[in-house]
């Protein structure tokens, strides 16, 4: 079975799945960051580990990708993965995905400075396909799997945010 294969009947199965038993879709998802060395963060999500940082620039240690740099891979990501799990589904062949994520900001907000916002002032996504297909049937892969990314998703609609604290006591040495 090829990918498109794969992609196409791993969909059918898990639509249907959840038809019949939607609470299977319904969880929580919990992924740690520790903080180490001032910037460096450790995260964990099940088997997967990484390092997040900021550069030097910005006092940071440069350990590894920053915040942003992630925020912005995880949207062209699903983006890609959506395209292409569309594309499998509506039986459009593609040769090649390429996705772009482009995001104006202005550091002042990051520092309190002008009271303006610390996040993205504008995202953008330019999305380069190859394939033999029509161009209708390209335009349809994009329009569905726009409609179906939780990451997209995620930048575009308001979300509840909460905060919960937990302080520990640390004893002084001195």
């Amino acid at each position: 079975m090829n990918k498109e294969q794969t992609l196409k009947t791993t969909f059918e199965r898990n639509t249907q799945a959840l038809k019949l038993k939607p609470s299977l879709g319904q969880k929580t998802a919990i992924t740690k960051i520790r903080l180490r060395d001032g910037t460096t963060c450790d995260v964990e999500h099940g088997e997967w580990k990484f390092t997040a940082d900021v550069g030097k620039d910005t006092g940071g240690n440069n350990a590894g990708p920053g915040p942003g740099v992630l925020q912005r891979a995880a949207l062209g990501s699903c983006l890609a993965i959506g395209y292409s799990m569309w594309a499998a589904v509506l039986g459009v062949p593609i040769e090649n995905i390429e996705v772009d994520i482009e995001t104006d900001i202005d550091a002042r907000g990051q520092l309190g400075i002008d009271n303006l916002p610390p996040g993205y002032n504008a995202v953008r996504y330019k999305v380069t396909i190859e394939s033999p297909a029509p161009e209708k049937e390209i335009i349809e892969v994009l329009d569905k799997a726009d409609a179906y990314s939780p990451v997209l998703d995620d930048f575009k609609r308001p979300l509840p945010v909460e905060r919960e604290v937990k302080i520990l006591s640390v004893e002084d040495d001195k």
